[in-house]
């Protein structure tokens, strides 16, 4: 049995040796000169950290730029997509087992959830391993804190979005610039702005942003920028949804025209009635469909009341989740419009909660009333309103009330 046990040891040995060949290609190609915000925000002294996001949002080059930086003799850190067909045959138990008696300290794990018995087999690693840091990603819609092995009280998590407009402005111009805080930008927008307009000027890229500038990877082509987008639309409908969320695959092309017309549309006031009816289910599984595509990353839900929302509670407005996905889903030009709501919704709700409201176009934290249009846009919808503010686009500087539509993207 010990023969036996140093053989099947020594076998696991040698196939490890082609994941440390694949993690060494991996790290040679990876650059640290665009480095994301939520590298400086993780505690990466925790044992157990877990980082969710929608698909593209750039979770796999954050793993690999951590790992780099740590610059550890390579049988110290260790990075695998849990897809790699090593996992045929082993668990990822057995990988921190053998990687931690071969002197392993980091051990990345990429895209857990393509691995069935991934929250358990994470749990016994925390327990077992005191010495190892596991660190893993996961899709948006993975549920740490509803997985049957009690992760939540061993697993720091961290959600991550995709581009800010400040972030896509350091990738274009090289230039610095700090996130500004909801408070500030609010009392000292005028100040800020010109700040920011001493080193470029934020317009000229503004469009761009909106167009091709969300995910990571336009760095790569802007040709091919929205085939890259509607692949990832497909992957997460025709994939990650059926698998995480039991969607029923005959329902997908119905749900994808949804997504159409709500590009189109938006804000989109959903007739939950008559789409369940044209789409063949029930008005309870509708809504959780349009929950889903939420926390898939494909669209954003607005309620008048986010207290106690759950998964049967209809939304009141759907937007989809961010700009770049209108120039890819709308059949015509997007409507402007749309475009811009699209866009301060996504970059507010990332550290702020918002709903919707009568008075306003949106309201923040609940008492901050926002109302957006171009640059003759009037405040006659927001007279007698407190702690209110128009949001125009189209405008370099504000002043009072009127604050610049651009600046809401140096939020995160």
């Amino acid at each position: 049995m010990i023969l036996l046990s140093l053989l099947m040891n020594k076998e696991i040995m040698v196939e490890l040796d082609s994941l440390f060949e694949r993690n060494a290609r991996k790290l040679a190609q990876t650059e640290l000169n665009h480095i994301r915000y939520i590298m400086d925000e993780i505690d990466w002294k925790q044992r157990l950290i877990g980082l969710k996001g929608a698909r593209g949002v750039g979770k796999t080059t954050l793993l690999l730029q951590r790992l780099k930086l740590l610059k550890l003799p390579a049988n110290k850190a260790l990075y695998v997509s849990c897809d790699n067909i090593w996992f045929s045959q082993h668990s990822i138990v057995e990988l921190a087992e053998t990687f931690v008696r071969e002197g392993g300290l980091f051990l990345f794990l990429d895209e857990v959830h393509k691995y069935p018995n991934w929250a358990q087999e994470l749990k016994n690693i925390y327990d077992d391993f005191p010495e190892l840091h596991t660190i893993f990603t996961g899709s948006s819609l993975l549920e740490i804190l509803n997985a049957r092995a009690d992760l939540s009280r061993r697993a720091i998590v961290y959600d991550m979005q995709g581009l800010s407009f400040r972030e896509f402005l350091i990738f274009e111009t090289e230039h610095s610039f700090p996130m500004i805080t909801i408070n500030d930008l609010l009392i000292n927008h005028e100040e800020r702005a010109i700040e920011i307009c001493k080193k470029l000027r934020p317009l000229e890229h503004f469009r761009d942003y909106l167009q091709f500038g969300y995910y990571p990877f336009y760095r790569e082509s802007i040709n091919l920028y929205p085939s890259r987008v509607e692949e990832i639309i497909s992957m997460v409908l025709y994939i990650e949804l059926p698998l995480l969320r039991k969607l029923d695959v005959p329902y997908i092309p119905k749900i994808k025209q949804l997504l159409h017309i709500i590009a189109e549309s938006a804000p989109f006031v959903p007739n939950v009635s008559k789409l369940s009816e044209r789409i063949g289910i029930n008005r309870n599984t509708f809504i959780s469909y349009l929950f889903y595509l939420n926390e898939a990353g494909l669209t954003r839900n607005l309620y008048k009341d986010i207290k106690g929302v759950s998964r049967l509670q209809k939304p009141d407005k759907i937007y989809l989740d961010n700009p770049n996905l209108h120039y890819v889903l709308s059949s015509q030009k997007p409507n402007i419009g749309h475009v811009r709501e699209c866009f301060f919704l996504n970059q507010l709700q990332y550290n702020h909660s918002v709903e919707y409201i009568n008075d306003g176009d949106f309201c923040a934290d609940g008492k901050f009333t926002f109302e957006l249009g171009g640059k003759q846009k009037s405040a006659k919808q927001l007279k007698g309103a407190s702690d209110a503010w128009i949001v125009s686009d189209s405008i370099e500087i504000g002043t009072g009330i009127r604050i610049p539509l651009w600046m809401f993207g140096f939020l995160y």
